[in-house]
């Protein structure tokens, strides 16, 4: 066996060495309509290993050289294709194609909600998004309505899935530990997840809701130039963390129908 792989600071790495808990996040893959997993971030490979007993075909993704390294002697497997890449800027299509795939991993905390973002882009084909997450952001992402916690990142994961939040982690079983409890979630693609409004605008105005969360819609919207008329609706009056997700698309609709007849 190699030598173990020594956690960088700079890549945000905690290794996770307690093995019934990597267990218990590769069995929150439920392989139900994908055949593919995409892990990120194996670091030496604890979650790899349960992962490659399942009936799927796996890559998993690494910046780091010294962790590829170590996977690629300790883990010969056919189904395991190793890749030295950075998730955020790889282009997913190199994958394994058009075919869908779930993603996992215990995944670096400093970018792990930029993670999340890039996952939902690439929505039309991960049909599940499971893995761990700090605490507080795995928590964020499952919010609902009329917390502080929610916001941007809550409103679009969940306009497009059912999120989970599974079972929490604490420091100690992390090398080195992380100064804060860790939290597992799933993220299952709703079957009917192509939304009645546009959907880039959907992430437009929940992002510049949310950019002023403090303020009314009516407020922290007007950029958007919305007619008179549209703002009297009552809609308008209220602040971004009392609108539910289906009132977000109910909201980006209005927006969208008062651009046509303003145009018309």
């Amino acid at each position: 066996m190699s030598q173990p792989v020594r956690a960088k600071k700079h890549l945000g790495q905690h290794f996770l060495h307690d093995e019934s808990i990597a267990k218990k996040i590769a069995d929150t893959l439920t392989l139900s309509n994908y055949t593919n997993v995409l892990e990120i971030g194996p670091g030496m490979g604890v979650l790899t290993k349960y992962i490659i007993e399942k009936p799927v075909q796996v890559v998993a993704m690494d910046l780091d050289s010294d962790s590829i390294a170590y996977l690629k002697e300790n883990y010969p497997v056919d189904q395991l294709n190793i890749l030295e890449a950075d998730f955020l800027k790889y282009d997913l299509r190199n994958l394994f194609g058009d075919a869908s795939f779930a993603i996992t991993g215990n995944f670096p905390y400093n970018i792990s909600s930029q993670i999340v973002f890039k996952a939902l882009e690439w929505r039309d084909q991960i049909p599940e998004f499971t893995g761990m997450f700090q605490k507080e952001v795995a928590q964020r992402i499952c919010e609902t309505e009329g917390s502080k916690a929610y916001g941007i990142l809550s409103v679009l994961t969940q306009a497009f899935y059912h999120a989970e939040y599974l079972f929490t982690v604490k420091p100690g079983v992390f090398n080195p530990p992380p100064k804060v409890d860790s939290g597992v979630l799933r993220l299952r693609r709703k079957e009917n997840y192509h939304l009645d409004c546009d959907e880039k605008l959907l992430f437009r105005v929940v992002k510049t809701a949310f950019g002023q969360r403090r303020k009314t819609l009516r407020n922290s919207l007007k950029t958007l130039q919305l007619s008179d008329k549209l703002k009297e609706d009552t809609i308008f009056a209220q602040r971004p963390e009392q609108l539910s997700v289906s009132a977000f698309i109910n909201l980006t609709q209005k927006i969208q129908d008062d651009a046509i007849s303003t145009h018309d």
